[in-house]
């Protein structure tokens, strides 16, 4: 995936109101949109490098997007809203070896008899994937990513849903979209939130599919290109 270009570099002076950043740059200080409802756990320390881009809308209130920061010397993409066009395009181009030959059908489908929407439908010959895709941000030592980095309710009620397609005879596959290249490897944040670490095994117990993979993340482009394991101890 392209980024757009050329994104601004700042210096993060604070992240707040949990929607809005406030950032240094060579033109002055901006306000810029943060796409991301997590905590940014690691993420949104006040000095850290981080990148914007314009926005395109011009009724927009904001005029910038926070896009990327350096985290720990490493370049970490925390726009939530890029995750699944990266899953999407990783399926296309056949990174993600667990859905190889499927297609995208349609985004954003409704599981049936909920409010809740799975991110992409695959299809390939008539068999139906359904995918949930998740970004992950945080890390902590020896090269261990953690999801969700808040209390995730949503994530939980996905994860019910996915349950619900595996008995019903489809696939569900949960795929943790790793926007950062220094990880080894994805597990629940159980500290964090116990009850979605539960609905997690209870998933894999029935049968969804949890798979994560790892991108390579530029001021340029970020793309997924290498699976990492989900480890549940």
């Amino acid at each position: 995936m392209k980024l757009p270009s050329p994104l601004i570099e700042g210096r993060l002076l604070r992240r707040y109101k949990r929607f809005l950043a406030d950032v240094e740059t060579r033109q002055g200080i901006v306000t810029a949109h943060c796409p991301n409802t997590g905590s940014l756990m690691g993420c949104n320390l006040p000095g850290s490098r981080v990148w914007l881009s314009r926005a395109d809308d011009p009724a927009r209130k904001l005029g910038h997007t926070w896009e990327l920061v350096e985290a720990d010397g490493v370049l970490v993409g925390i726009h939530t809203g890029r995750s699944n066009r990266l899953v999407e395009e990783a399926v296309a181009n056949g990174i993600v070896r667990e859905l190889q030959g499927y297609r995208l059908e349609k985004r954003e489908v409704r599981y049936e008899g909920s409010a809740s929407r799975a991110d992409l439908l695959l299809v390939r010959d008539h068999h139906r994937a359904y995918v949930e895709v998740k970004n992950v941000t945080a890390a902590v030592a020896d090269g261990i990513a953690l999801f969700p980095d808040a209390v995730s309710s949503r994530g939980t009620r996905h994860l019910r849903r996915m349950m619900e397609v595996v008995r019903a005879g489809h696939r569900a596959v949960l795929v943790f979209c790793v926007q950062r290249g220094d990880v080894d490897e994805v597990r629940p944040a159980d500290a964090i939130d116990p009850v979605y670490g539960k609905a997690l095994r209870e998933a894999l117990a029935t049968g969804v599919e949890v798979v994560a993979y790892r991108a390579r993340v530029t001021p340029s482009e970020i793309a997924l290109v290498a699976p990492i394991p989900v480890v549940c101890p």
